[in-house]
């Protein structure tokens, strides 16, 4: 089992930064792959990003691109969304998830834990 504990989230105005963690406890933390996901209100969930073993690799959703940066420090057993220039559009609950390396996905339907969620909300 794992448990992931996400934290950070906070309200800021628009063009502001913020940077999330996410902790996790109970796994071997360098095999797995880790993501960020969001749920606005009223809306879906959708991706944000996702960084594979190592950070050899990451993913993002379109409207993050260069906006948002994904890393993680396995020795701390923690993957950190870095998020600047905010928009009122960000705003979400955000989630961190995660599943073992060999699944080679970062897409909801393939994730095994997931944590609570931390509320970001960006006003204009």
């Amino acid at each position: 089992q794992v448990q992931l504990v996400e934290s950070g989230g906070e309200s800021v105005q628009a063009g502001g930064s913020l940077r999330l963690s996410c902790t996790a406890s109970g796994r071997t933390f360098s095999s797995l792959t880790v993501g960020w996901f969001r749920q606005a209100p009223g809306m879906e969930r959708e991706f944000v990003a996702g960084i594979y073993l190592s950070g050899a690799a990451s993913k993002y959703a379109d409207s993050v691109k260069g906006r948002f940066t994904i890393s993680r420090v396995d020795a701390r057993n923690t993957v950190y969304l870095q998020m600047n220039s905010l928009k009122p559009e960000d705003t979400a609950v955000y989630y961190c998830a995660a599943n073992h390396f060999s699944r080679r996905s970062v897409k909801a339907e393939d994730m095994d834990y997931w944590g609570k969620g931390t509320l970001v909300t960006v006003s204009t």
